[in-house]
Order: structure tokens, then sequence, then C-alpha cells
């Protein structure tokens, strides 16, 4: 579980990097700064979720469910908070009017880091 933890970290984290500096390069001349801002919260939140992803690998979360969840709810919380994120951030850019419809995934997206968080917790709690 550890290194499925750590490789999935890592993929995320170097997404993160690849990510911030296209935004910071390639799209401050196409983006508003409204949509800039959107980028820069998307990439944000996924290094704060891959540095819990890393920590979670310390705490060594085999045979407890609840780190083990954790690692769910972080892992599909990026995906889907800072992928609808990215997605809604270029909507004009790439000419697709379909992607105001992710809106709602967002908040999906924060709720599963909310989970994640919680479930660290109680799992920390439960492993001490």
């Amino acid at each position: 579980m550890n290194k499925q933890i750590i490789i999935t970290a890592a993929i995320y984290g170097l997404l993160a990097v690849v990510t911030g500096a296209f935004g910071a390069h390639a799209l401050k001349n196409k983006l508003d700064s409204g949509q800039l801002e959107v980028w820069h919260t998307a990439v944000q939140y996924q290094f704060y979720h891959v540095f819990a992803l890393l920590f979670l690998s310390t705490l060594n979360p085999q045979g407890n469910n609840l780190l083990e969840w954790s690692f769910y709810f972080f892992s599909f919380g990026i995906a889907l908070f800072s992928g609808s994120l990215y997605l809604l951030a270029t909507r004009d850019s790439l000419g697709a009017s379909w992607i105001k419809y992710l809106g709602p995934i967002t908040p999906l997206g924060g709720l599963l880091f909310i989970l994640g968080w919680v479930t660290l917790g109680l799992g920390a709690i439960k492993k001490l």
C-alpha cells in the first residue's frame, strides 16, 4: 500500500509542477486574471494533497481501513477538485461550453478532501 501511495503522490506531484508551470507561462496571456486564479487554486490544492498522501504513507496504512480510505479520498479528490478546476479555467480557451456542467464536480472533490482528512485523523487515532 505504501508503494501505491508514494507512486500516486509522485504522479500527482509531477502533474502539479507541470500544470503550475504551464499556467504560469503558457496560459498567462490566454486566460484572464479570474481564470488564472482558478488554475492556481487547482494547483495549490493538488500540492496540498500530494503532501497529505506522502504523510499518509509514513503511517503505513496497511490493514487500517480508515487510512486506506484516506488514500482513496485524497486521490479521487485531487482528480475531481483540481481536474474540474483546470477544465473550468480553460473552458473559454478550449471552446468547450459543455465544461460549465462540471461545476458541481468541484465541491464533490472538496468533500472527498474533507473525508480524506477525517479518515486520516481517525485512522491515526486508531493506529496510536
